[in-house]
């Protein structure tokens, strides 16, 4: 639980910033990428080591109930799905049907106090 609650206290902070940036008129600095990957259950992931094909069904479970999905890319960093709508929408819809999968992912990064949320534009699965 502790766990879910540090996932969703990261997901505000970065609404949060963003919200401040653009009421404040500037424009959070990013950059356009392409990264490959495994879209993770937050959760699961970090808080309970589960992971892989056998905990498909377990992430998309989590992902109906709200349990972050992100991207742990090859690179080794975390990409937390962001939106650039105000106020933001929800990502998980999009990220489900490649729960514990590997994806290749372009959009827009940006990084902040060590974390990193990506603007998706697109997504595929990778074989």
């Amino acid at each position: 639980m502790r766990n879910v609650i540090t996932a969703a206290a990261i997901l505000l902070i970065g609404a949060s910033a963003s919200a401040r940036a653009q009421a404040m008129g500037s424009t959070p600095h990013s950059k356009q990428v392409t990264i490959t990957g495994s879209v993770v259950d937050v959760s699961c992931k970090f808080g309970q080591g589960l992971q892989g094909p056998d905990h498909k069904m377990c992430a998309e479970v989590c992902s109906d109930r709200g349990i972050p999905l992100a991207i742990l890319g090859s690179d080794g960093k975390l990409y937390i799905p962001a939106s650039s709508a105000m106020p933001g929408d929800a990502q998980n819809a999009r990220l489900k049907q490649f729960a514990e999968g590997k994806v290749k992912v372009s959009g827009k990064v940006f990084e902040a106090g060590g974390a990193n949320a990506i603007q998706i534009a697109t997504i595929e699965a990778v074989r």
